[in-house]
């Protein structure tokens, strides 16, 4: 049965995609764009109590929301171009729909359910408030959330036809994310949803899988529609990384969490510094403007899922000084009390 990757948001790996058994929108190096005006945040470190990990509460003020948020508000101008790329292949939509059968559907679901631990207001209720509060500040219904069990900092989206989607976070990304990083977060992968990316990515696949079986061109053709779907991909982060910045309302917390996937630990967290991270992403910059840099800068990040993180913590910083997210910050309205509760 052929496998699917819907969409994901890979943390800790730039490798480029793999078709695992899976239809998963997985989450790769987090760079939500939150930035400008920011709010007061408290960065409490994930903690244990007893051997369980326990989210500490924190206090901020109440944040924005964007009741009339559409997703063409905040959508990355390359994701924009690339999306209409896909759109434009003939039979994607018909394909997808038929090879997208109910036995995958089920498969996937029973996995994640039966190795998993939802999520709810009596089960983890600080990631549950995280959740449903993020989910209310882009405008989108809250999907399930998961936690699993896991050494690899991960979180993914799975979206089912005719079923709630719902996002999976791995325990290691509990660990090494405070409060405010984890939210942005699943605010990337709300991202995803919001900007319906899942359905995109796995048609996308499903076409390349399905063209590797076609004697003479088909890896050919099968090879290009990977580059395309890579680029697709690599700008439909970026659009995410957008969704994480409009819920964290801080450039800083975004940065951070890149920051964190690209080398952070537990142990090591106190001393990593975001503004350092932001000039070495300038310096990258600098070192690739030349003809030779230029070369091997495309070559390094041509087959890769996700851009590299130096590079998303450079387009958030750049994007949260825009004019387009001030108009949106704009238009946002305050949370208020009954609406957090």
């Amino acid at each position: 049965m052929a496998s699917l990757v819907l969409s994901s948001l890979c943390f800790t790996s730039q490798k480029p995609c793999s078709f695992t058994s899976s239809l998963r929108f997985s989450f790769g190096a987090l760079t939500g764009s939150r930035f400008a005006a920011p709010l007061t945040v408290g960065f409490r470190p994930v903690k244990r109590r007893n051997g369980r990990i326990r989210v500490s509460v924190y206090s901020r003020a109440s944040p924005l929301v964007f009741r009339d948020l559409d997703a063409d508000d905040f959508r990355h101008p390359l994701d924009k171009q690339n999306t209409l790329i896909l759109k434009a292949i003939p039979g994607l939509n018909e394909l997808g729909r038929a090879l997208l059968g109910t036995v995958t559907e089920q498969i996937m679901l029973l996995e994640n359910i039966g190795t998993s631990v939802l999520v709810s207001k009596d089960q983890l209720p600080e990631l549950h408030k995280m959740m449903i509060e993020a989910a209310g500040i882009l405008n989108i219904e809250s999907p399930d959330l998961y936690v699993r069990q896991s050494p690899v900092p991960n979180a993914y989206t799975l979206a089912i036809s005719g079923k709630k989607p719902f996002v999976v976070i791995h325990t290691s990304l509990v660990e090494l994310l405070t409060r405010n990083e984890l939210q942005a977060v699943l605010a990337h992968e709300l991202g995803h949803l919001k900007c319906d990316h899942g359905v995109w990515l796995t048609f996308a696949n499903l076409l390349t899988l399905g063209a590797y079986t076609v004697p003479g061109l088909g890896a050919f053709l099968a090879q290009t529609l990977e580059e395309q779907l890579f680029r697709w991909l690599r700008a439909a982060e970026l659009t995410c990384d957008r969704a994480a910045l409009l819920v964290a309302q801080d450039p800083k917390v975004v940065i951070s969490v890149l920051m964190k996937l690209a080398g952070g630990c537990p142990s090591m967290a106190d001393q990593l510094n975001v503004d350092a991270f932001l000039e070495q992403a300038r310096s990258y910059d600098k070192a690739s403007s030349s003809p030779v840099g230029y070369y091997i800068r495309n070559a390094q990040t041509r087959q890769l899922s996700h851009p590299l993180p130096v590079l998303r913590a450079r387009e958030i910083d750049e994007w949260s000084r825009s004019n387009d997210y001030r108009s949106l910050l704009k238009r946002a309205t305050q949370m208020n009390v009954v609406e957090k509760v």
